[in-house]
Order: structure tokens, then C-alpha cells, then sequence
């Protein structure tokens, strides 16, 4: 495999000026195509608005000078490294949000730019750089030898860990300090062959399940660190990651949000491309990735990182992902699985997790099912959620006290199974033809059911009309109540039947961790689909109810 821009790093590369790479392929293309779109004209914004929110603009503009010549180029480059300086020594940087994470495009912009800094420039650039890294080695020496890095013991999230430990073995290389790039080097070796889960994620909070969208921030920090030393354990880490992140990935680019106990919503994710690059299908997903990031500019964070895949980039043929083919299941060795069937996708999680009542951000293990059609996207949100039982997928009272989280769970084939205190559930999703979904429940009483309830989170877009047996409405942020849809909902180009009384309301704010409260917008909200449990009369040794759901997209 080819490396775009591999010459850069090297000292010969720079002695006659900006280099180029010596093949170009079609990610790379787009991946240049993108920086080049995103830093037009962001030298003036910079001077306008600072340089906090465009700190991407160093590796950008680096990256850019490298590969074409331009000066106009590499102007805003420099002028982002200095103004990064100053906002360093006069310990500003310091108060930003995750203001370690620009050290490492930082570092590699500087190599980049080597020839054209100056000696003025450069020893200014590397003190500062310097003693950003020194506090980071204070915090990951503290941490290396913890039981194991999450969050319950070191007291901050292993992406951020991961981050810190790979900035500092890429400092430690790039400024001749031995310490630095062994500390960082120990550290990044035990996340790739100690801490990664065989499913190829790190999860965040337990090893239970994953935490999907920073499971891509540590991808890209596992991918820093196999680039520097070439640890062949980091490479079979971001084999397994590659593995996970491309079955968990809706044909819009999102991540998959039932088996995320962190987020709700995801993005499409511009971090570590460059490791998936490593392998043929990999390079395919980063070009799916790519492809579904929109065309607006890039800005902070996303630019950093979209010009680290452009600069690390590994070229080769490709092969087909999940995206690419009609028919395949693939299961979890924890249970959860993805399974796409025609233009159906389904995602199903028997997950179970300790409560973290105490730490917002993270969210109760309660979804246990999504379903995504791909002409009209994401019908049932499996996503989780915290103190909000309304919005599980099952839920009781017992005395007075209610419960929303399962005991136990099950997943075999399309049979997802939940225990609950006074029943089990069974739980079946399976598509019929490309148009049509059936959903099947079934309830299994295990002592006295007092009061409980199934309900599925369905996505409505505000602005388009609910129709049910009981009329017509235009949804929006008034609150929409029916307490029996008459077995009928359409929207959107879908339609729900049920053979059961059903409750619909509109609209339910989720819970959102990085506020510790309700979302606020419209476009977060979902609507519930809430059906009493009621068993029937004992047929055998136990009541039992069962319940019949079907989805049908209009063709």
C-alpha cells in the first residue's frame, strides 16, 4: 500500500519545497477536496472571530502547502500556529474545552512546516507545544497502572485518555524525549491489546457494550499510535474496530444508537479514517463516511481531523461493506446484533448495564430496538435514555415504584428476550418483503403484573401530518395526545398497524446528557407508541399476552 503523502515526513522531502504524493486516488482526492473547500477564505474568518473555533486550520493549511504549493495556503497555516501560541502563553488555551486534542495536528502541521517556520517561530511553537505535553504526562503517568481504563476508575472518559497517551508518544517522537514517547507508547499498546473489547470497542463506562461515537475518537487515537510505532497489536485493533463501526452504521452514515449508552445522536464521524484505510473494505467505509458528510465547510475539530486522514491516508484497491450488500446479519459477542434484509436494517439489543444514576452522561441501557428502512430512513429509535421509563421499551409498576431496566436479556437469532420482575418478553422483528415489517411481542407474566407497558419510540418529522382511525394532524411543538389510534398510523410514507389499543403522544423530549436535562428541540423529539400489557386468561402455568405490530412503506 501507497501512503498518501508519505514523502512528507520524511527530510528530504522538504529541502526543494512542497512535495506531492506520488499517486492520488480517489479518497484522497476527496479528502483534499474537502480541505481545500473548507480553508477557502478562513484566514479572514480567524482574524475576525479568533482562533478557537478554527483551530483545524493549521493541519489544514499544512497539509494543503505540502500537497500543491500554494502560499496562499500556507500564510493561514502559520497564522494559526502563532495565534495558537498566544493564546498558550497567556493560558487561555488552557481554559478551552479539550484543548489537548489540537496538540496532535499541531505537532504534525509543525513537521509539515518545518522548513518554512524559522528558528524564531519554531522554538516558540515547541515550547508551548511542549508544555502542554508536560501536563499531559502528569496525567497519564498517574493513570497507566489502573485496573482498567474506564471511566469509573479514571475519572474521565477513555477517549480523552487515549488521546492525551497517543499526543504525547507522537510529541515524545517528534521532540527527542524518550520518556514522553514511552509513557504515551505503554499506554496506547494496553488499549490496543488489554482494553479493546473482542468486538473491536472501548466501551466508556462498563465493558457491557459500546459507546459508539467516541469509540471512533479512540479508533483515531489507536491509528496515531500505529503510524508512529507500527505495533502490530494496533493494527489488529483497528481491524476489529473497522469491524464493529461498519455493521453499526445506518446507510445515511450515522452510527447506530441502541447499543450507544452515551449518546442519543450521533454524526456522520470524520475521526480515523486513515486507520480503516489500512484494509481494502476499509477504505471503502472511509469513502462512505466522506461521501455522507455533507457539503457545508468543515470547521474545528472535523477540519483537524478530516486534514489528519488526507495526511495519513493508506492507498489501495477497495472491497464492498455491509453498506454495499442486501442481505447479511451480524452478531456481537455480547448480545447485540445488526441484521440487513433488502431495504430493511435492524438493529437489536439485549444489553444490560449497572445504573450510573449519579454521572449524566451516561444513559440507561433501556432501547432494546431500531428499524430503518432505507427510502425512508430511521422508523423506530431504539435509542437509550435516563430517568425517562415512558421512553423504554418496557417498563412496570410495582407498589408504586417503577422499573425500566431489564434484569436479564437474551438475543438468539431474531428472538430478543428481556426478563423484568413480574414478567419476560419476548421480542421478534422480521421483515416479510422489501415493503413490509412485522413485529411480534409476546408477554409471559412471572407472578402479578400490576401495571406495565411495551412502547416504541417512533420518528416523526415535525411539519408532516399523523394520520390515525381517529383523524388528521399536522404535527409541530403543540402536544399531540390519542389515546387509541385505532390500530392505524401513518407518516412520513410509512404505516403502522397494531392489533391492540395503543396510545400515541407527541411530543417527548428525551433526556440529554451534556445539559443533564430534556432536549429542547423539535428536531430531537420523538413520539411514543405506548400499549398496556394485559395477560390473558391462564392457558398454561403462566398468563401470557401477545401483540402484533406491523410496518408497511409505501412502495
Amino acid at each position: 500500500m501507497k501512503r498518501l503523502l508519505l514523502l512528507l515526513l520524511l527530510p528530504a522531502a522538504c529541502a526543494d519545497g512542497p512535495s506531492r504524493a506520488a499517486s492520488d486516488g480517489p479518497l484522497a482526492a476527496t479528502y483534499l477536496r474537502m480541505l481545500e473547500t473548507s480553508t477557502d477564505g478562513l484566514g479572514a474568518i480567524i482574524e475576525a472571530e479568533g482562533i478557537r473555533a478554527h483551530t483545524g486550520a493549521i493541519l489544514a493549511g499544512a497539509v494543503l502547502y505540502r500537497r500543491t504549493g500554494d502560499r496562499g495556503r500556507l500564510e493561514p497555516a502559520l497564522r494559526a500556529g502563532d495565534l495558537l501560541a498566544v493564546e498558550s502563553e497567556a493560558g487561555r488555551m488552557a481554559q478551552w474545552l479539550n484543548h489537548r486534542w489540537l496538540l496532535a495536528p499541531w505537532i504534525d502541521a509543525m513537521k509539515l512546516l518545518d522548513r518554512e517556520l524559522g528558528d524564531e517561530r519554531r522554538a516558540r511553537w515547541r515550547r508551548e507545544i511542549e508544555r502542554n505535553l508536560a501536563e499531559i504526562a502528569v496525567d497519564v503517568a498517574a493513570r497507566e497502572n489502573y485496573p482498567q481504563y474506564k471511566s469509573p476508575f479514571i475519572r474521565t472518559s477513555p477517549n480523552h485518555l487515549s488521546i492525551w497517551a497517543s499526543t504525547l508518544h507522537l510529541g515524545g517522537k517528534a521532540f527527542g524525549n524518550p520518556e514522553w514517547e514511552a509513557l504515551g507508547g505503554r499506554v496506547m499498546h494496553r488499549f490496543a491489546a488489554r482494553e479493546q473489547s473482542p468486538d473491536g470497542t472501548w466501551g466508556e463506562h462498563s465493558v457491557a457494550g459500546p459507546t459508539t461515537g467516541y469509540n471512533y475518537l479512540t479508533t483515531a487515537s489507536v491509528a496515531l499510535y500505529a503510524e508512529q510505532s507500527g505495533d502490530p497489536d494496533a493494527v489488529a485493533a483497528l481491524r476489529r474496530a473497522l469491524d464493529f463501526h461498519s455493521h453499526f452504521t445506518w446507510p445515511d452514515g450515522l452510527p447506530v444508537e441502541v447499543v450507544n449508552d452515551r449518546q442519543r445522536h450521533g454524526s456522520v464521524s470524520p475521526w480515523g479514517h486513515f486507520g480503516f484505510s489500512r484494509f481494502p473494505d476499509g477504505r471503502r467505509y472511509a469513502e462512505f463516511l466522506a461521501g455522507r458528510m455533507g457539503a457545508r465547510p468543515l470547521r474545528g475539530e472535523a477540519l483537524s481531523r478530516m486534514a489528519q486522514n488526507a495526511l495519513y491516508l493508506h492507498e489501495g484497491p477497495s472491497a464492498p461493506i455491509p453498506q454495499d450488500q442486501r442481505n447479511w446479519r451480524y452478531e456481537m459477542k455480547v448480545p447485540a446484533s445488526m441484521e440487513r434484509e433488502g431495504s430493511w436494517w435492524i438493529a437489536r439489543s439485549a444489553l444490560i448495564a449497572t445504573q450510573a444514576p449519579r454521572n449524566q452522561f451516561y444513559l440507561d441501557r433501556q432501547g432494546h430496538l431500531s428499524v430503518y428502512h432505507e427510502k425512508v430512513g430511521l422508523i423506530v429509535n431504539g435509542a437509550n435514555s435516563k430517568r425517562q421509563p415512558e421512553l423504554a421499551t418496557f417498563s412496570e409498576k410495582i407498589q408504586g415504584t417503577t422499573y425500566h431496566l431489564p434484569m436479564t436479556g437474551v438475543l438468539d437469532g431474531d428472538r430478543l428476550s428481556l426478563s423484568y420482575n413480574s414478567f419476560w418478553a419476548d421480542l421478534r422483528a422480521r421483515p416479510r418483503t422489501d415493503s413490509r415489517l412485522e413485529i411480534a411481542v409476546e408477554i409471559t407474566e412471572q407472578g402479578r403484573i400490576e401495571e406495565a407497558q411495551f412502547a416504541l419510540q417512533l420518528v416523526l418529522k415535525p411539519g408532516d401530518a399523523i394520520e390515525t382511525a381517529k383523524g388528521r394532524i399536522v404535527i409541530g411543538a403543540d402536544p399531540v395526545e390519542v389515546e387509541d389510534i385505532g390500530g392505524r398510523l401513518r407518516h412520513h410514507g410509512w404505516t403502522l398497524t397494531v392489533d391492540a389499543p395503543a396510545r400515541l403522544a407527541w411530543p417527548v423530549f428525551p433526556f440529554n446528557p451534556y445539559t443533564d436535562g430534556p432536549e429542547t428541540s423539535l428536531e430531537r423529539a420523538v413520539g411514543t407508541l405506548t400499549i398496556p400489557l394485559r395477560p390473558g386468561p391462564r392457558t398454561g402455568p403462566f398468563r401470557t399476552q401477545k401483540i402484533a405490530l406491523a410496518i408497511d412503506v409505501d412502495r
